[in-house]
């Protein structure tokens, strides 16, 4: 019988602040953020919380959308897979890093502030598996052009229109 494995990640949080955006010298991009997800408990009927943060990173285009998109306080779902980073600092000690490396993002926070999200003021972005493969193909910034919440939001509906008809 083969073995099975699976590393996967599911995390509904806030973002704590702003995606710090990098490239590598060859051209692709990294978004790196941090979601704090929280919960609650009762012990001997008194109700505890408890906050725990996890380190995010994005790859490639779906690394310069949670740049352009994502900011603190935003609350996003993300899904992807733990790794964990080995290096040795400056002080000669070994140290590790364990990130979410994440190959899926929603935006869960409505558009419109003070009002509740419907499904159609969510925003799914999903970069396909041939994309996520080839990390060390260069990112064309040019095709991404200027992302702007309101040509997605026009196009979801026009396309919902043209099915109706």
């Amino acid at each position: 019988m083969a073995s099975r494995n699976l590393n996967k990640v599911m995390l509904i949080g806030n973002l704590t602040r702003d995606p710090e955006m990098r490239y590598t010298p060859q051209g692709n991009g990294v978004a790196s953020f941090v979601i704090a997800t929280n919960r609650e408990w009762v012990t001997q009927g008194e109700k505890k919380q408890s906050v725990d943060f996890h380190n995010v990173v994005a790859w490639n285009k779906l690394a310069e959308i949670c740049g352009q998109l994502l900011r603190k306080g935003i609350k996003v779902f993300v899904e992807g897979r733990l790794q964990t980073r080995d290096w040795v600092g400056e002080d000669g000690k070994k140290r590790y890093k364990t990130e979410v490396v994440i190959d899926d993002m929603i935006i869960l926070t409505p558009k419109r502030t003070g009002e509740e999200g419907t499904e159609e003021d969510m925003i799914d972005v999903e970069i396909p598996e041939s994309e996520e493969a080839n990390l060390e193909e260069s990112v064309n910034l040019d095709d991404l052009g200027d992302l702007d919440l309101g040509d997605l939001d026009s196009d979801e509906k026009d396309d919902k229109k043209k099915s109706k008809k």
